[in-house]
């Protein structure tokens, strides 16, 4: 990373984003995937001011958007700008091509604003578990949080509890950074959708955990999870089930 932000160099790699092809969907054109679009029937301004509503999947209207989505990134003063406009499943995987060009203030930044609006970003096909660990392991802390999460931080014991709740739809994905020291957040999660799933309790020491977020108030630790120790579930389906149950967890 630099001392300070290469605009340039971030910009060309948001207009590459860009030309990204549109894929369709069942719901094709009102729901498509693309790093600048969520959906295939959007706006953009003319030359005159005003608003004009286009199909990204007809050329056409797909040349005159990237035109004016082109405009809009070269008119960018800051990459956090340009960030926020990258849809939510793209923001890490654009994250990681711009990263060797922002300073370290604005890769803690996006990345912690990346974190935070990426649904499940453990399960993002574009990162292995290593490479999504390498981006923390390399942001500063205490740009990574705002003054309260980073006073939280300084402030874990040596050795934390931590507790991870997953549905049927992530079960398999235990052993993930994401975890919180908040029990109850753990069941919601393992709650949701309306699912009976299991919160697993586990120990870390501090100097392998990377940040604490609470923008959410999940209080979220994102941590190294090679270095899980006693990992222990309990299935919260039933409710007078209060004994952690030992499992052994291989990596």
């Amino acid at each position: 990373m630099q001392k300070q932000t290469n605009m340039e160099q971030v910009k060309d790699v948001a207009k590459m984003f860009l030309h990204m092809d549109v894929g369709k969907t069942k719901f094709s054109p009102i729901v498509v995937k693309h790093p600048f679009a969520d959906s295939g029937i959007t706006m953009v301004r003319t030359e005159t001011g005003d608003y004009e509503m286009v199909n990204l999947l007809k050329e056409e209207e797909l040349l005159k958007w990237r035109k004016y989505v082109k405009q809009c990134i070269e008119s960018a003063d800051r990459a956090f700008q340009l960030h926020m406009m990258i849809t939510k499943p793209y923001a890490m995987v654009f994250l990681y091509h711009i990263s060797e060009y922002l300073s370290d203030k604005d890769y803690a930044n996006i990345l912690s604003s990346s974190w935070v609006m990426t649904e499940n970003p453990n399960l993002d096909p574009n990162f292995s578990r290593k490479k999504l660990l390498a981006l923390f392991q390399r942001a500063d802390p205490c740009m990574l949080m705002d003054e309260n999460e980073y006073e939280k931080f300084k402030n874990l014991n040596d050795t934390v509890t931590i507790y991870r709740g997953v549905t049927s739809y992530n079960t398999k994905n235990v052993k993930a950074l994401s975890w919180t020291i908040d029990e109850k957040v753990a069941e919601w999660f393992a709650h949701r959708y309306g699912e009976e799933g299991t919160v697993y309790k586990a120990q870390i020491s501090k100097e392998y955990i990377y940040a604490y977020f609470d923008g959410r108030s999940e209080a979220e630790v994102i941590v190294d999870p090679k270095h899980l120790q006693n990992i222990t579930q309990k299935h919260v389906a039933d409710e007078s089930m209060d004994v952690y149950q030992v499992m052994q967890m291989n990596m």
